[in-house]
């Protein structure tokens, strides 16, 4: 699953959460709600229960709820949450690659560029919360 669909698939389960809130929801109802494979589902909210930003509970009254408010939640901690690495990767092979060449010159360009692109894509991130998504949706 790419960065970009485990993103989105986890913005839909916790929207769907804070709709359900403080109700705790099976995964196989928020999968079957936003359209997703059950298991699927299960390891993405496994890796934001690790975060805490979801929490599980057993039993059969159990399932999965918010941890915190929909507005404290934002997309930079979404996204570090289920995924290891950087929005905006690139990855370069130095080994290979000659000494003050140009595919050296090219790649430490690059590096930087991508730095400060990635700075760029974590500011806009932590300002765009859970809360926000939600509004924007439901005024549409």
């Amino acid at each position: 699953m790419s960065a970009s669909t485990k993103l989105s698939t986890s913005v839909k389960a916790l929207c769907y959460l804070a709709k359900a809130y403080p109700k705790p929801v099976s995964s196989s109802e928020i999968a079957a709600a936003i359209g997703i494979n059950s298991s699927k589902l299960r390891m993405i909210l496994s890796m934001l229960a690790k975060n805490g930003i979801v929490e599980s509970n057993s039993g059969t009254t159990g399932g999965f709820k918010l941890k915190k408010q929909s507005s404290e939640i934002d997309l930079q901690e979404i996204y570090c949450a289920i995924e290891d690495r950087k929005a905006f990767h690139l990855d370069v092979r130095k080994d290979s690659i000659k000494k003050n060449s140009l595919p050296e010159k090219l790649n430490f360009y690059f590096l930087d560029l991508f730095a400060e692109v990635q700075v760029d894509i974590e500011d806009k991130m932590k300002k765009i919360t859970l809360q926000s998504i939600i509004n924007k949706i439901n005024n549409n």
